[in-house]
């Protein structure tokens, strides 16, 4: 199979930010994704350079518009390398080739009939460098700049968009998957219910000359949109390159929703005028905040890519950005989400996973992989977390659902810590007669280490090729490369010998913050469900009178002014509200459908000024030498509400 995957190409008129960084990031990981599934794969990104606000943006500066361009447009070549980002092909608008390819299509579609010259008074947006319809104003301003357009009459070229309506319906309603996630699919229906206008497809020289001359007029410059769309069509080698032909019917483009309209209504309009088949899927991603506000220079808060990799460290930021954000809803970005993130998901949980394991075998094995012998029960259960993983990750990925895929990887990662601690390799290794079950055991974690090894490839690339000199397999090797070929249990060849590797993840310590004391000048202790537990010592008969219940957590969410504590709304089966200190080692987002264990009759408390009516059990482990709570989680075979005896 083939996969042809896109970013959309980033106007020149703005620095790279989180924003940009996301976008690509998402199109990266997706083509390691396909190609590691055995995909021949074709990934491309690039820089949009005519228009208004790139003429405005070089004038400030008294420089050409192609200077200033070829500046801006450098600045998005240098920073994917950062980001562990590699384009099979960077395209630039100002390419010559892609010039002669807009002027060629210009004209075919102009023979055709689809392009007339007509007289037009529209609401122009400079931010938008389009004409809005009333309807898409809000307050009589322009929903994302804020201000309020233009009127503008002048005689320009018209692209026939309303010829096409009826037939990009069909194929919208035909095809459920031409534009994912649904919310956008409806909303672009929405907008097609009513009667399309056509599309001003060129500007006046009188007002603009930076962009690609019409070639059936020398007086007027192509629209910025009409010429940028046509770039996922001169990067594969549009008309007749060898490119076009192979992956133009894989298409594949990722967006943010700001572009949703060019992108699912001109585009492919364009492409039924051009006789071309459309694309093959529209991806659209939601905005991300910064501290649950839009970024926005005139704020000061843009976050710049380059200074997050060197503060925390690329596969961090790459995986911080993919767990966070639910494709297609909105996402927040802060500092202390990203440390508790990689101090968190990554140090403890697969870094200390993975040094442990790497450890134990130096140390038990002199290096080597054992063989393994026959499996027990326990073996039983992690071979098959790692097999029911596999598919879920896979339709995840498929589905651009990357914070699920990376959900089912973690709930592996914890079911292999917890193998550990249930087999004890450190004691079988004191006891000779029991070395083939301690061969067992570290043969099975070096299987499960591969197979994580080789999922988070696409997320993580820098990590996981660690990862794979460690397990001693040069990081292309097949067995960690491709899941088509190597992605089952027990591949792992016997007698391998591993590498000593560094920490996959240090910690970052949070700087500390001044906080604001009450006026006694005295802070407040945080009361902690550590507390309570203190004060409720039972003895073996009052034992009997505690009510354990299975509950399920429906929601979650941080309590304000708390680090550690999470508001838990859970089923009892009834459903009640309870307190818990796990904020530092639990995401709330990760918390929601989990079953666990609570005592249901503990007299109500008020924590941080809610009502908790109850407690969630937790054990406490080391990892690092650091304290650490882990849920008391049941199997799903309990209901909410069973009475643990």
């Amino acid at each position: 199979m083939t996969t042809y995957i896109t970013t959309p190409i980033y106007y020149v008129n703005a620095q790279p930010h989180l924003g940009h960084a996301y976008t690509t990031i998402v199109a990266d990981a997706y083509s390691r994704y396909r190609r590691l599934i055995g995909d021949t794969v074709r990934f491309q990104t690039g820089t949009d350079e005519h228009g208004d606000k790139i003429a405005e943006a070089a004038a400030k500066e008294d420089v050409p518009p192609k200077v200033y361009a070829d500046r801006i447009s450098t600045l998005f070549r240098e920073t994917w390398p950062l980001l562990d980002i590699h384009p099979d092909h960077f395209i630039r608008t100002t390419d010559k080739q892609h010039v002669a390819v807009v002027q060629s299509i210009l004209q075919q579609v102009h023979a055709s009939g689809d392009i007339y010259f007509d007289e037009y008074s529209g609401l122009y947006c400079r931010g938008c460098e389009r004409f809005l319809t009333e309807k898409e104003l809000v307050d009589g301003v322009c929903p994302d700049h804020q201000v309020p357009p233009q009127e503008i009459a002048e005689q320009n070229y018209f692209f026939r968009m309303s010829r096409y309506q009826e037939r990009l319906i069909s194929h919208i309603q035909d095809n459920p998957e031409f534009i994912t996630p649904e919310r956008y699919r409806n909303e672009v229906l929405s907008f097609l219910s009513e009667p399309l206008e056509d599309l001003c497809i060129s500007r006046p020289k009188s007002r603009l000359t930076w962009g690609i001359e019409l070639p059936f007029d020398s007086g007027f410059v192509t629209y910025v949109w009409f010429d940028a769309l046509i770039n996922y069509l001169t990067g594969i080698g549009y008309p007749d390159g060898a490119d076009f032909q192979r992956f133009w019917s894989a298409a594949e483009h990722v967006i943010a929703k700001d572009i949703l309209k060019p992108h699912a209504i001109y585009w492919p309009t364009m492409l039924m005028s051009m006789g071309l088949p459309l694309y093959r899927r529209l991806h659209v991603h939601g905005y991300w905040n910064v501290d649950d506000t839009k970024m926005s220079k005139s704020i000061g808060n843009v976050v710049r890519p380059a200074q997050l990799v060197e503060e925390y460290g690329v596969d961090t930021l790459r995986y911080f950005t993919l767990r966070e954000m639910s494709f297609g809803l909105d996402a927040s970005f802060n500092r202390d989400a990203i440390i508790a993130r990689k101090n968190s998901d990554l140090a403890n949980d697969i870094g200390n996973l993975f040094s442990r394991s790497i450890a134990m075998l130096q140390k038990y094995t002199a290096g080597r992989v054992p063989a393994p012998a026959t499996d027990g029960s326990d073996d039983t259960v992690l071979q098959q977390a790692v097999e029911q993983m596999l598919p879920i990750y896979g339709e995840a990925m498929d589905g651009f659902q990357f914070h699920r895929a990376l959900q089912a990887v973690w709930e592996v990662i914890s079911q292999a810590n917890k193998y550990i601690v249930t087999n004890e390799p450190w004691v079988l290794a004191k006891d000779p007669t029991r070395s083939a079950r301690l061969h067992t055991v570290l043969y099975n974690l070096t299987e499960c280490l591969r197979l994580l090894t080789m999922v988070l490839r696409p997320i993580m690339p820098g990590a996981a090729a660690k990862m794979a000199r460690g397990l001693g397999l040069d990081p292309e090797h097949e067995l960690v490369s491709s899941l088509s070929m190597c992605g089952r249990w027990g591949l792992l060849p016997v007698g391998t010998e591993l590498q000593p590797t560094a920490a996959l993840f240090p910690r970052v310590e949070k700087e500390k913050t001044k906080e604001t004391l009450p006026a006694a000048g005295k802070k407040i202790p945080e009361p902690t469900v550590e507390k309570v537990i203190a004060a409720n010592v039972l003895t073996f008969d009052q034992f009997q009178q505690v009510d354990l219940r299975v509950a399920e957590i429906i929601a979650a969410q941080k309590v304000k002014k708390s680090e550690k504590l999470l508001e838990l709304t859970v089923l009892v089966p009834e459903q009640r509200t309870i307190v818990a200190g796990i904020g530092e080692y639990y995401k709330p987002q990760d918390l929601v459908g989990k079953l666990v264990l609570v005592v249901a009759n503990l007299k109500t408390v008020t924590l941080m000024g809610i009502e908790s009516q109850g407690m969630v059990l937790a054990a406490r482990t080391m990892v690092d030498g650091r304290e650490r709570l882990v849920l008391s989680t049941v199997s799903d075979e309990m209901p909410a509400g069973s009475k643990v005896a």
